[in-house]
């Protein structure tokens, strides 16, 4: 079976766990669905005036609109043996089921003025219920897969369980104004607000019950403390800004805003539309057309739309089924401004199918597609925030249903629209026409200019998320020396050279004195120094300029001979040009890995770069053995072909110190044995890492059999969890830094320190550890002066 084949399988997710998301959806929109359906009889027939009606429908959506980003980032940051998302989805499901069968008990006998402040009161329960629930709920959804057609295929099965909700709640006009059935709509919304909070509440709870989490009690998370909530506050702050800093998210958000916006604007129009301009204003003789109306076209995307919509995105990409979806809509607007014909009302039927496509499309796509958008933001930031994107989206998606409220009555005024007149003034049905097709159109038209340039292809976001896994192994795969504790004590018959300066022992030393020997050796200068290109919210496959890598290289190069970059690709190209003006000799690195079409960019690029004269030493591939990505044979091609193009420079290959005792094959190929050596890794104390830094070298310089060996990297961190005896600190890191530099210096040893630059996006490779090797920090300032 290949890899391929093997990862689809891990993604695939169960049709089980599909439906059980799916029936959630069901109440997150069934709840919304029939709220719109009752507030009518706040004014119809429980008498609110106006005001009252513009309080309960815009203050409680506010409460909504903030509450929702705060607990993104408390679901985001949970620790717990359920995970980060299911006990929220079970209170907030029992929270917002039961506040809606309250705040639904209305009395006409209490008075208006009791009723609005006990519904008012109430509804800021229910939405902070749907809060709680709904924002853990739709990040549950986003993490179910990384495949990116899997993740279209669980919002495609949720949107269709959940667009029955679309399907039923129109009926309950016919139920609740049904004389044989209730005798008042304010008494059918007190019996049917029971049946529809307890089955829904039911509906909401099946997905904390039923699908699948991993413990989140060892995660490295921010820290939900009452003492930390300023820090928190700035979290979520950082994470609207990081979030709309990614251009695909702020198309997606746009699209969405444009698409459903003006398609919730003019729905309410619909009913207008067909009483008087199908039945002359004749409400009893339009009868259920109205109903139908809603009802048919939730039926079409249901059983049209969403299945077409899913099979096309497969085929065609999630962007052009998009695009396309969107324009068939559009055919479907223009359609009904001429199948509205009065005493006709079944021909709008036949415009339904191509209209459905427009909303019937849009979150089924839009949700697979912010899924592929929270991988690239984890590879940028290192973060895993699903509850913060889906909040910022549905804030998005709230807050355009609250413009469209508003719209919808300056509209109306607008064109003269009169509701409580029988026979509406000249041009003010025509005029709502106009908009019920126009503004869908014009909204529609430009989400699609919005979206024509969305670049997260089926091939960008597999690339992300092959980089996701490097970074993010499974917890026993061997990715790091970490996962070879004690490895060194296989090679206990090798012995290291004798050393006779001797460690500096810091026993008793101060941190002062510390720091005073640090800088001084750091300004006599190191043999080589790793480079750390990417600023503080840049990360892997962000495009670097040459500004920057030249900003950085003027820091560092008073500090050290020699520098080595990783890539050859993605601006980082630029590295050993901007090292070569500053007079530096370069190890120039093509970064492999299972990715054959980068790998093919990353061999050419360092091939040109060697023959521009920017290399000195030539690296071909990365630890690539140690991850498993390729095999032995497959490297040694690679090195092979690099070594026909460019015979004039040395070419080798970096791994940990011991791939090389266990590849002879490996060190007869390269011309140059290339070992990272990393005490920290195997759990050595600090004052014993010096000695076992040697002793790995030693055992990578018998297996060179005299061909030159050189550290290509070695360093401590200071900041993050211990490994095993392995102290993180800052007087740690000072301490390794000046025995390790002045070992190699007094022994004539090429060693390159790693790193440069702390680098936030190496964050959830490691936890704090991944982001703390640099001598400078983040903001390039030099830690430890």
């Amino acid at each position: 079976m290949s890899t391929a084949t093997k990862t689809a399988l891990k993604n695939k997710v169960p049709f089980g766990q599909k439906v059980a998301f799916g029936i959630g959806m069901l109440a997150n929109q069934m709840f919304p669905a029939v709220l719109g359906i009752f507030m009518v009889v706040l004014v119809q027939d429980l008498g609110f005036p106006g005001w009252m009606w513009g309080v309960i429908y815009f203050f409680p959506r506010i409460f909504d609109s903030i509450t929702d980003p705060i607990m993104g980032f408390i679901s985001d940051n949970t620790k717990s043996r359920w995970g980060r998302r299911r006990q929220y989805v079970m209170i907030g499901a029992i929270i917002m089921g039961m506040a809606f069968i309250i705040m639904w008990q209305l009395y006409r006998a209490d008075g208006i003025d009791y009723n609005f402040t006990y519904f008012l009161l109430w509804s800021f329960v229910f939405y902070l219920g749907l809060t709680i629930f709904s924002v853990p709920y739709v990040a549950m959804g986003y993490e179910m897969s990384n495949d990116f057609h899997e993740r279209t295929s669980i919002m495609a099965v949720a949107q269709w369980i959940g667009q029955w909700a679309w399907v039923i709640a129109p009926w309950f006009w016919v139920i609740m104004y049904d004389q044989a059935l209730f005798e008042s709509a304010d008494v059918a919304t007190r019996t049917l607000a029971i049946w529809v909070g307890v089955i829904c509440m039911l509906f909401a709870m099946v997905p904390a019950i039923f699908i699948k989490s991993k413990s989140t009690l060892n995660e490295n998370y921010a820290p939900l403390k009452l003492k930390t909530i300023g820090k928190s506050l700035l979290e979520i702050i950082s994470g609207f800004k990081d979030a709309f800093a990614l251009r695909p998210f702020r198309k997606l958000c746009i699209a969405t805003f444009l698409v459903f916006n003006a398609f919730n604007t003019i729905a309410a129009f619909s009913f207008f539309i067909i009483v008087y301009h199908l039945f002359e204003g004749d409400a009893g003789a339009a009868g259920i057309w109205p109903t139908l109306f809603g009802s048919i076209g939730a039926l079409v995307t249901t059983f049209i739309v969403i299945p077409i919509v899913a099979r096309m995105s497969k085929i065609l990409g999630k962007k052009r089924a998009f695009i396309y979806a969107q324009a068939i809509s559009l055919i479907g607007y223009i359609m009904l401004w001429f199948l509205f014909v009065p005493g006709k009302p079944y021909m709008f039927i036949f415009a339904l199918p191509l209209f459905s496509f427009g909303i019937g499309s849009l979150f089924v796509l839009m949700m697979s597609m912010t899924a592929d958008v929270i991988d690239l933001d984890e590879l940028k930031t290192g973060k895993r925030r699903e509850g913060t994107f889906g909040a910022i989206y549905w804030w998005m998606v709230k807050f355009g249903f609250a413009i469209a409220g508003g719209l919808s009555g300056v509209i109306m005024s607008s064109v003269g629209f009169d509701s409580g007149a029988q026979v509406q003034p000249e041009g003010a049905i025509t005029g709502l026409r106009l908009f019920f097709s126009g503004l869908p159109i014009l909204g529609t038209t430009i989400a699609i200019f919005v979206m024509r340039d969305y670049d997260v292809t089926e091939d960008r976001a597999n690339e992300v998320r092959e980089q996701l896994e490097r970074r993010n192994p499974p917890p026993l795969a061997p990715q790091t020396s970490f996962y070879h504790a004690n490895k060194l004590l296989s090679f206990a018959n090798i012995e290291a050279e004798a050393y006779t300066f001797g460690d500096m022992d810091f026993q008793s030393e101060t941190s002062p004195k510390i720091r005073e020997v640090f800088l001084r050796t750091l300004n006599e200068g190191m043999p080589g120094l790793c480079f750390s290109p990417y600023k503080e919210g840049q990360g892997i496959g962000d495009i670097l300029t040459e500004s920057q890598i030249k900003e950085r290289m003027n820091i560092i190069a008073p500090y050290t001979e020699w520098v080595r970059s990783f890539s050859c690709t993605g601006g980082n190209e630029f590295t050993p040009k901007a090292a070569k003006e500053k007079g530096l000799n370069t190890i120039v690195g093509a970064w492999i890995s299972k990715d054959r079409t980068r790998n093919e960019r990353e061999i050419k690029t360092l091939i040109k770069l060697a023959k521009e004269g920017h290399v000195d030493i030539a690296v071909v591939g990365n630890e690539v053995l140690l991850r498993k990505e390729l095999s032995e044979i497959q490297i040694l091609r690679y090195i092979k072909r690099v070594k026909k193009a460019i015979p004039h420079i040395p070419v080798g290959y970096v791994d940990a110190y011991y791939q090389f005792s266990e590849r002879p094959k490996l060190v007869e190929t390269c011309d140059v044995v290339l070992a990272n050596c990393y005490p920290f890794w195997e759990g050595y104390d600090i004052d014993s890492a010096p000695a076992k830094l040697r002793h790995m070298y030693a055992v990578a310089k018998k297996a060179a059999n005299g061909k030159p060996v050189i550290i290509s990297e070695t360093g401590w961190p200071n900041k993050g969890e211990n490994t095993a005896n392995a102290m993180p600190s800052n007087d740690n890191a000072m301490k390794y830094f000046i025995n390790a530099n002045i070992w190699a210096k007094n022994q004539g040893i090429e060693m390159f320190y790693f790193s440069s630059f702390d680098e936030s996006w190496k964050v959830h490779h490691e936890g704090e550890l991944g982001q703390r090797w640099g001598l400078w920090d983040k903001n390039q300032n030099l830690k430890f002066s």
